[in-house]
């Protein structure tokens, strides 16, 4: 039975990652993510049920418009296929239901800005106060008001000092140095994984940030690199995996 339920998680997770593509790249625009209905942005071909099938579909057309032969971006495969594996990880690591809908926003609401940051350099508002507000709901359900006030506080914490770091960052840099998107991400990181883990999440990102940063420092590709997808990858991983920060001090000073 539990080999079953992952793998419906995993179905139902792939199909939300190719909903979650469309929807980081409709709000960025500006779009509606409802209308038009999915199709090719070389030749407009209107895509049919069988050209929507997640993983199946990209694999099956060798990962071209079926009509104009154009490429399509591996992201779309990736996507589908990373969000069905965090949804199935989620089932098997979390216990209760509350945990797994919550977990699944969370996980959902990174993705979705993964793809966003990447792509069109932009944290969306929509989709940090949806996650926010649903995982808020769903903490006091399950935990109480007293308890999900203190998640909130840690919340409020993370983006406070997210904010104090960007400002020091902008005097060293004399220029922008985190975008105000990155410090909305905080408050929503520090309501889900706790304030100490939320400010180790910073350090994690940035260890996974530097060495690309500095390859495209020495290769001259472009010198403004999003943040944002490093903060929410480190997330996922410290949250998935259900690092702690005693677990932390214990590893530096063993």
């Amino acid at each position: 039975m539990e080999k079953l339920y992952l793998i419906i998680f995993f179905i139902f997770g792939s199909i939300m990652g190719s909903f979650y593509h469309v929807i980081a790249t409709r709000l960025s625009n500006g779009l509606s993510i409802v209308k038009p209905a999915s199709h090719c942005e070389k030749c407009k071909h209107q895509l049919k049920w069988y050209e929507l099938i997640p993983i199946i579909s990209y694999l099956m057309q060798f990962g071209k418009c079926r009509k104009c032969k154009t490429k399509l971006p591996l992201s779309y495969f990736l996507i589908e296929l990373c969000t069905g594996i965090l949804f199935a990880v989620c089932y098997h690591v979390f216990d209760t239901p509350l945990e797994i809908a919550i977990s699944i926003i969370f996980v959902s609401s990174l993705v979705i800005i993964i793809i966003s940051d990447i792509e069109y350099m932009i944290i969306l508002d929509e989709v940090l106060i949806v996650a926010i507000l649903s995982i808020i709901v769903l903490d006091i359900i399950d935990i109480g008001l007293y308890q999900t006030s203190i998640k909130i506080l840690y919340g409020a914490g993370s983006f406070i000092t997210m904010l104090l770091i960007k400002k020091l960052g902008d005097i060293i840099f004399k220029q922008e140095s985190l975008g105000g998107g990155d410090i909305k991400l905080m408050f929503l990181i520090g309501l889900v994984i706790g304030y100490e883990m939320a400010i180790c999440n910073i350090f994690f990102a940035t260890f996974i940030a530097f060495p690309i940063a500095l390859f495209l420092l020495i290769s001259k590709k472009d010198n403004i690199i999003p943040f944002g997808p490093f903060l929410s990858m480190s997330a996922i991983i410290l949250y998935i995996w259900g690092i702690n920060f005693t677990d932390i001090i214990n590893f530096i000073i063993s």
